[in-house]
């Protein structure tokens, strides 16, 4: 039977308990209407929450009809939404898919907060799986893209892998339970309901039991993935470290590239992308690449620096304030060893004082030299970091450089035997 061998699934992997209170994630058709008959049959707590993303027309409102009437007739709590898809895939710069996917699970995540849900139980089945294995293949993707669904994810549970597609039909159709077809699923203009209507049936029609034998495949690579997720996990505690990715000894191991790939995949980077950056470790410092995913991965010195790109105020205001000081200067005065102090004859630091980040060409005389230099050149000389050199912020009096803040101040306000009276400037966060 249908219901033994989901339950044994559940218990197998471990998803589901009596005492949970579980969110359906509810849909007019034939997965999720299976999975809430089977879960309420055996017992569970449920609830439901159907999304109207408004991309079918008045199919889409049909389809929440039919939802709310099934939820009412079984006596079901039902949350339901709108979406206003198109608009926010638009916005954000995302397909179809991914906008109504990212919706869909953000409010998912919402309720699970406002109302305790244990989990949240999707009708996601064995066919979904060989669909998405064979799209990750297809985009590109590691070893852990080809191990299909995960049975639970988080709160995300899916209790009805362990069924095909037909058997999902049949069942409702030996317990007469109507179900609503997505006129979409008909139609191949999305990237999965290509692979569905037709690369599968080819692949069936070389081999019957090409769907069986794929998901054998990934249960296999499952098992070498725990091995091989070990390896890389232990490696890449090793490498990184809050300055970024250590480029010697990741150009040292065996396989940088895999390390490499399971580091910037997540953040977006594709793998001709991964193959540039991999290849510019070994040349000079400053070249950058820029994910899909909004992530920037800068070739420094010593460290590959990864961050993540956020868009900068337009005002200049540093992250921090200065204090000024002024005190009487005579021999027995110690100058503070201290880079977020900076100390000037207060006859030659003179007002209005900026503050402001440092520009292309900006020039100085640091502290003990008579020429000058470009702030550039010296921070590059300091081996700042790119990123370091970005938020780099510098003091000016009047309309001259007088301190790199937090690095050195300029030759030109410095303390002499002639000085009577100094300025303290301090930098505090």
């Amino acid at each position: 039977m249908i219901q033994d061998k989901v339950a044994h699934y559940i218990k197998q992997e471990n998803l589901l308990c009596k005492e949970d209170k579980i969110l359906i994630a509810l849909s007019g058709g034939a997965d999720s209407i299976a999975l809430l008959h089977l879960l309420l049959t055996m017992g569970y707590n449920c609830e439901a929450a159907h999304c109207n993303f408004h991309l079918r027309g008045e199919e889409s409102n049909q389809d929440m009809a039919f939802v709310e009437a099934l939820c009412k007739k079984n006596n079901i709590h039902l949350h339901l939404i709108h979406f206003d898809t198109t608009k926010y895939a638009s916005q954000q710069k995302l397909s179809i898919e991914m906008a109504a996917r990212e919706l869909r699970y953000n409010w998912f995540s919402d309720l699970q907060k406002t109302h305790g849900y244990t989990c949240i139980a999707v009708g996601h089945h064995q066919d979904d799986s060989i669909e998405t294995i064979l799209l990750n293949l297809v985009r590109g993707t590691g070893i852990n893209g080809l191990l299909g669904i995960k049975p639970k994810n988080n709160s995300i549970v899916r209790p009805l892998l362990c069924l095909t597609r037909q058997e999902i039909i049949s069942f409702l159709t030996e317990i007469k339970q109507p179900y609503v077809t997505d006129s979409t699923n008909l139609s191949d203009d999305y990237a999965r309901n290509k692979v569905r209507l037709n690369v599968i049936p080819q692949l069936q029609a070389i081999n019957p039991a090409a769907k069986q034998n794929i998901l054998a495949t990934a249960k296999h690579l499952g098992e070498a993935a725990s091995i091989y997720n070990r390896y890389i996990t232990e490696r890449i505690t090793q490498l990184q470290t809050p300055e970024g990715v250590r480029i010697a000894e990741l150009l040292q191991e065996d396989f940088p590239h895999a390390l490499l790939f399971e580091i910037l995949y997540p953040l977006g980077f594709n793998d001709s992308q991964i193959n540039d950056i991999l290849t510019a470790l070994s040349g000079q410092p400053g070249k950058q690449f820029i994910s899909s995913k909004g992530w920037r991965a800068i070739k420094d010195r010593e460290f590959l620096v990864l961050e993540q790109i956020v868009e900068k105020e337009k005002s200049d205001t540093p992250p921090f304030t200065l204090i000024y000081e002024k005190a009487a200067y005579d021999s027995s005065f110690v100058i503070p060893r201290n880079k977020d102090i900076a100390c000037f004859d207060a006859d030659k630091f003179q007002p209005p004082y900026t503050i402001r980040r440092w520009r292309k060409g900006d020039k100085f005389t640091p502290f003990g030299m008579k020429g000058k230099k470009l702030v550039s050149d010296f921070l590059t000389d300091r081996k700042l970091s790119i990123a370091q050199k970005e938020n780099q912020w510098v003091l000016c009096s009047k309309d001259k450089i007088a301190w790199i803040i937090g690095e050195r101040t300029d030759n030109s306000f410095r303390i002499s035997p002639s000085t009577h009276e100094i300025i303290l400037v301090k930098v505090k966060e």
